[in-house]
C-alpha cells in the first residue's frame, strides 16, 4: 500500500504539473483549453500531497526516498501556485463585468459560439468576446473585439461566419482579435 501510494503520488503530480503548464500555455496563446478548472487541479494536488505523505513511509531504497521528497516538494509548489491563481482570478473577477449576450449555432449545429460583452470599467476597455464550445469544459476564444457593445452574426457556411463585418473561418482554426 505504501509503495503504491508513493508511486501514484509521483505520477499524479507529474500529470498535474503538465496539465497546469498546458493550461497556462492555452490561456496565453489562445488555444483549446483542455485542462479542467483550477479548483479541480487544486483538489487533485491536495490528494497527491496526502498520498505523498502516506508514501513517505516507503524507505526501502534511495529512489523511493527521493521520489517522496520530489513529490512533496512539487505538490507544495503546485498547491501554492494554484492558490495564487485562484486568489488572483477571484480578486480580478470582480473588476469589470462579463455579460452573456447570446449563443449562436452553425447551420448544421456542429459549432456553437457563446458571446459575452465585457466592460473593465476604469481599469480597461469594453467590447465583445466569443468562445467556441467544445466537449466537456473545453472552450476556445475565437472572437475578441474592443469598443463595441453588440454583436451582429451572419453564417456564410457551416464553418464561416461574419461577426460585425469581420470574417471568421472556424475550419482553419481561425480567431479574430482586434
Amino acid at each position: 500500500m505504501v509503495k503504491h501510494s508513493n508511486q501514484w503520488a509521483f505520477y499524479l503530480i507529474l500529470i498535474c504539473s503538465v496539465i497546469g503548464i498546458y493550461s497556462f500555455y492555452s490561456h496565453v496563446n489562445n488555444t483549446w483549453l483542455l485542462a479542467p478548472p483550477t479548483y479541480i487541479l487544486l483538489l487533485i494536488s491536495l490528494l497527491v500531497f496526502a498520498l505523498g505523505v502516506i508514501g513517505f513511509q516507503d524507505r526501502r531504497t534511495w529512489k523511493a526516498k527521493m521520489r517522496s521528497w520530489v513529490t512533496l516538494f512539487m505538490a507544495i509548489l503546485l498547491i501554492i501556485s494554484l492558490l495564487i491563481v485562484l486568489a488572483f482570478t477571484s480578486f480580478f473577477s470582480d473588476v469589470g463585468t462579463n455579460e452573456y449576450l447570446k449563443t449562436v449555432s452553425s447551420p448544421n449545429h456542429n459549432h456553437s459560439i457563446d458571446f459575452y460583452s465585457f466592460d473593465a470599467g476604469a481599469t480597461g476597455s469594453f467590447g465583445v468576446t466569443g468562445e467556441l464550445d467544445g466537449p466537456l469544459w473545453f472552450k476556445k476564444r475565437v472572437y475578441y473585439e474592443e469598443g463595441v457593445n453588440s454583436v451582429a452574426i451572419e453564417w456564410e457556411s457551416d464553418t464561416t461566419l461574419i461577426i460585425n463585418g469581420n470574417t471568421l473561418n472556424l475550419s482553419q482554426e481561425g480567431t479574430y482579435e482586434e
